[in-house]
């Protein structure tokens, strides 16, 4: 196994963050250092034991050029929706100062994407996106939000497992999703089956500048906590 930081689990935890501008573009990521990676995120639990997951692991640079360009097709039309990071406005200058620097940082990783070393696209056998009265293969007619349930359920924690087993190894992640505006494009690129596997996100992959990160703020715990009812 390679060498891991000094981080107990509650700091593993709580500073794995969105990582954008701190990503060092410089340094190569070793293959074994990626597949211990994907060896943790397996681990992860999944309904029924169905492990239905794929990590497409991307060096090449032509590919991450391309997906890079996706991913800013994708900015494009997001930065035109009300619910835009850059758009939102609290009502809170602390809140908004809070939220232009991520617009920053989003805009930095928006134009270097293809810089990071390695693109992680994690993706799950089975498609989401169908008619609500879809017959679903292996499920029959199920009501949609079971079936969603399921399948982000699943491919989200194995996910998330491979991004704090990557910070527990010095390196840094961002889930991002804006390349799924264009998903069959990207599932051209990388020779993913379209109509059978669905991605998730794309995550770059680099080793971060420094290794000290910090706990987000985040809103008062009764504000989002309910006891027994609403």
């Amino acid at each position: 196994m390679s060498e891991t930081l000094p981080l107990g689990l509650d700091e593993l935890l709580t500073t794995t963050r969105s990582v954008r501008r701190r990503l060092d573009f410089s340094k190569p990521i070793a293959r074994e250092v990626i597949e211990q990676c994907v060896e943790i995120a397996m681990q992860a639990p999944t309904p029924s034991n169905l492990q239905n997951w794929h990590f497409v692991i991307v060096r090449d640079p032509v590919k991450r050029m391309a997906l890079a360009d996706l991913y800013r097709k994708g900015r494009e039309i997001y930065v035109t929706l009300p619910s835009a990071t850059a758009n939102v406005d609290f009502g809170d200058p602390a809140r908004n100062a809070i939220q232009q620097r991520i617009e920053k940082s989003a805009q930095y990783l928006n134009k270097n994407f293809q810089e990071a070393p390695v693109l992680v696209v994690p993706c799950i056998e089975g498609r989401t996106d169908l008619p609500a009265d879809a017959e679903v293969p292996g499920w029959g007619h199920v009501p949609s939000v079971l079936l969603q349930s399921a399948q982000w359920g699943s491919i989200a924690p194995a996910t998330w497992s491979f991004m704090l087993a990557a910070r527990a190894r010095g390196l840094g992640t961002c889930w991002t999703s804006l390349h799924l505006y264009f998903e069959e494009e990207a599932a051209d690129i990388l020779g993913i089956p379209y109509p059978d596997v669905m991605q998730a996100c794309l995550l770059p992959l680099a080793y971060t500048k420094g290794t000290n990160f910090r706990s987000g703020k985040r809103d008062p715990l009764d504000s989002i906590v309910h006891w027994d009812d609403w």
